[in-house]
């Protein structure tokens, strides 16, 4: 394993693949991340985490591994992903452009810096392109200098957030003009981003997204770092929160060291308490908090002790983190 002289120089991608309700593919996706073609074990890699959701058909991957060998295993997982999903066939309430959604590298130790992280995703999606012609990529973060734009950025430059977008009007930074059967793949590096999702208690999909609105960290009075949508799901609505890891923020945040630079997070329940006070000015209750995977602290743990005790398929052992 590679080592620094504070541990294992470990990194993590959170694999967002636009399936979730065939489980066979999820889960031939996640272990196409661990063993080769033939079953042989990819050493030192690990997935940690599958989350699913029907609505949404969804999953999100989480793959842990020392940055030298974790390119290689997220590389293998979106070719199978490729070879699997089919947009053309694809349905779900969770805006998405392509088969394989996203791939964000995370580095997991303050040894790791962004930049390398960023050579990482820049070299998947190179691979990508080239194993599977056909496929168009798009870059963000420390994958994109020297711009180095936000992946909220590309995701309104490109359209993601509007329904049935023509891809025909994309211009893609890698690879081929986006196919119908493809789609585009976002590939990038930033700090961590964990998923935070908070249920409300309406079918009101208006309400939420003033909710959504109001809890925006561009918005006055929003939480730092915090991206939400407000998406229809299982007869209610879901403030669907990505959690920014931000330089600085508050002193009472949760914060961990990139290369010596100080990164935190506003807490899950933070979260949960500002959208229960938006949503109750419209009269709504909430209905709960999920935690989809890990804190960066509890992924490089896990990935730690998975990749000690030698499991490739530690989801396995894990259960959805409700809070």
């Amino acid at each position: 394993m590679s080592y620094s002289r504070l541990g294992p120089r470990l990194a993590a991608c959170l694999l967002n693949i636009s399936e979730a309700r065939n489980k066979e593919i999820v889960e031939r996706v996640a272990k196409a991340a661990v063993y080769d073609k033939q079953g042989g074990r990819h050493e030192q890699t690990t997935v940690l985490n599958i989350f699913r959701d029907f609505d949404y058909n969804r999953s999100v991957l989480t793959i842990a591994a020392p940055i030298e060998k974790l390119g290689g295993a997220v590389m293998s997982a979106c070719v199978e992903a490729c070879d699997l999903i089919d947009m053309e066939q694809h349905s779900g309430v969770h805006p998405c452009l392509g088969a394989v959604d996203l791939v964000p590298i995370y580095p997991l130790c303050e040894s790791v810096g962004l930049g390398e992280c960023g050579l990482t995703a820049r070299g998947v999606a190179e691979g990508l392109t080239q194993r599977v012609p056909g496929t168009s990529v798009f870059l963000f973060g420390f994958a994109d200098p020297p711009r180095y734009r936000s992946l909220v950025e590309r995701r309104k430059e490109l359209g993601w957030f509007k329904q049935n977008q023509d891809l025909r009007q994309v211009q893609t930074d890698l690879g081929a003009p986006p196919s119908h059967r493809y789609g585009l793949t976002g590939v990038g590096a930033s700090p961590y981003v964990m998923n935070c999702n908070v249920t409300i208690a309406t079918r009101d999909l208006a309400v939420g997204q003033r909710v959504a609105g109001d809890l925006r960290g561009s918005s006055p009075g929003g939480v730092q770092g915090v991206q939400v949508m407000a998406l229809p799901h299982e007869g209610a609505v879901e403030i669907a929160c990505n959690v920014e890891s931000v330089q600085g923020g508050e002193e009472d945040w949760t914060s961990y060291l990139i290369q010596g630079e100080r990164y935190s997070y506003p807490p899950a329940a933070l979260i949960a308490s500002r959208v229960s006070e938006l949503a109750g000015q419209h009269g709504v209750r909430t209905l709960g908090t999920a935690l989809v995977g890990f804190t960066p602290q509890e992924c490089r743990g896990l990935a730690e002790r998975a990749l000690q005790q030698g499991v490739a398929e530690y989801w396995r052992q894990q259960r959805p983190v409700h809070m």
